[in-house]
């Protein structure tokens, strides 16, 4: 009962007029950044995080952390909204997670039935951010109640649990995931010590003194990385979107995609608990379950709507249940959520236990407004299907220059440094190179945030150990997140070690 009061105290602030066009305004443009191919909601929530600092420059200060947090989640579950269009009409994923939907939704399209297929995947968006809302608001509380009992050795520890679980779940190569894991580190310790006051790898600029600017990396390097990436490879969606026809779909259509739906929303919504897993991980392993469990598998990867249905509702449900482990216990799960969790930290909110006792304001009107925002996604996606296909013929030589332009009047804006600005195009060459030789990059800006709150519960700890490492170990929480750390890094090297042994075997 005391979770239904906060929530009804979140909606409270989610259904101000502020907040009602703030969400609005997020979902609207989250899914336009899922329906055009190859921006993706890290790239779209980084570059819309000046946006949301310019347009809220004049509230108070929580209200303007509020205010712009909301926003940016708009984007994010908005453009796993949005990630699906493509992938029916042009058989090309907006974003990762889509990728699933484009087996048999593409199918169905090519069927005639894209309206359909489109309107499922809305309805399978909705049910799951709903349940996944309902698991937020019972879950969010008792967790970072736990979390208050953590020793300054266990939350050390469950930190280093998020670094290990992400880096080893991001890309093809877990040796890059780590460097870049590492390179991360690095640049986190780059400015003044705030114990010794001595500067760290400076390099004599003053500008770094205050050290690397999350902003500055995180645009960069996912905005304007995907624009190098597009005018070097000349690497954008090609191909005549099919028509969407009727949109609507059948009682039938309904009712072979209930189970799906439910099943991919839970299954979802559990696995996006877990840090690392993600949106793009949890569609598959659905899909994967959906395809056995499935009365019609049969008809699977031909234009089955319940191939549709499941993986729609699992990436959804993700996106909501990665929310928990970053608002209660301050961890990012995905790469997406660490760039929400540098963009609350720039408004001097630190996500973890102490969110809902220190900013309630910010943490349930959150929750609340994913229910709301969920709500305008349906209405927004269902009437205006037909509406957001037309976005997809948008030529890039219109649409790369806009993103150029507000990547830089926005990071000036709230910088205005010149160095920030080379710092800015720097990053975006080095990510699209980095990438180009399948280096991930979101290890680097989890890194980068994680880096300093790391390094701040390590001292702590030292001092309250007077300099003994052993208490890591003797601390019975700090050695349990020890060891699934460890596990979450050997498990998958072991498994792939002797995948390729039995190869070499066979062959």
């Amino acid at each position: 009962m005391e979770a239904l009061q906060f929530l009804f105290q979140g909606l409270a602030i989610a259904l101000e007029p502020t907040n009602v066009f703030f969400a609005f305004f997020g979902c609207l443009i989250g899914t336009l950044v899922g329906v055009l191919p190859g921006i993706g909601p890290i790239s779209g929530v980084a570059l819309l995080i000046p946006v949301t600092a310019t347009l809220t420059s004049g509230l108070p200060p929580e209200q303007a952390a509020t205010s712009s947090i909301i926003l940016l989640a708009g984007v994010y579950y908005g453009a796993m909204y949005g990630g699906s269009t493509t992938a029916i009409l042009i058989n090309t994923p907006g974003e990762n997670s889509s990728v699933c939907t484009t087996l048999d939704g593409y199918q169905m399209a090519k069927q005639g039935r894209a309206g359909p297929a489109l309107a499922i995947c809305a309805i399978a968006s909705f049910v799951a951010g709903v349940i996944a809302c309902i698991g937020l608001v019972f879950m969010a509380v008792p967790l970072a109640e736990l979390a208050l009992k953590f020793s300054p050795a266990g939350q050390f520890s469950l930190m280093i649990l998020g670094l290990c679980a992400l880096s080893s779940l991001a890309g093809k190569s877990q040796i890059k995931a780590f460097m870049m894991t590492v390179f991360g580190l690095i640049l986190a310790t780059v400015g003044v010590d705030p114990i010794s006051g001595v500067a760290r790898l400076t390099f004599g600029f003053s500008e770094l003194y205050s050290g690397i600017e999350f902003l500055t990396l995180a645009v960069g390097m996912f905005a304007l990385g995907e624009v190098f990436k597009t005018i070097l490879t000349n690497d954008y969606a090609k191909g005549q979107a099919i028509k969407v026809g009727r949109v609507m779909p059948t009682k039938q259509d309904l009712k072979d995609s209930t189970v799906p739906i439910l099943r991919g929303s839970l299954l979802g919504f559990f696995q996006g608990l877990v840090p690392g897993c993600g949106a793009t991980l949890s569609s598959f392993m659905v899909y994967t379950v959906e395809k056995k469990l499935n009365k019609n598998r049969a008809n699977f990867g031909k234009g089955a709507i319940e191939g549709v249905a499941a993986p729609e509702a699992a990436n959804n449900g993700a996106a909501g249940g990665a929310m928990i482990p970053l608002l209660t216990l301050g961890i990012p799960g995905t790469g997406t959520t660490a760039v929400l969790m540098g963009a609350l930290i720039m408004f001097n909110i630190t996500p973890g236990p102490l969110l809902f006792q220190d900013h309630p304001q910010i943490a349930w009107g959150l929750i609340a407004s994913m229910i709301v925002g969920n709500v305008m996604l349906l209405i927004l996606n269902l009437p205006l299907v037909k509406v957001f296909a037309k976005v997809i013929e948008t030529p890039p030589k219109y649409l790369i220059p806009g993103i150029v332009a507000i990547s830089v009047f926005g990071v000036y804006a709230v910088q205005v440094s010149v160095f920030n600005l080379l710092l800015m195009i720097g990053s975006g060459l080095a990510a699209y190179y980095l990438a180009k030789n399948d280096y991930p990059i979101a290890p680097i800006v989890l890194s980068l945030i994680l880096g300093p709150m790391i390094e701040n519960n390590l001292r702590r700890a030292m001092n309250l150990y007077n300099g003994d490492y052993a208490m890591f170990v003797k601390d019975p929480v700090s050695l349990t997140f020890l060891v699934i750390a460890v596990l979450w890094i050997l498990v998958p090297a072991i498994m792939k070690f002797r995948g390729k042994k039995v190869v070499v075997e066979e062959a």
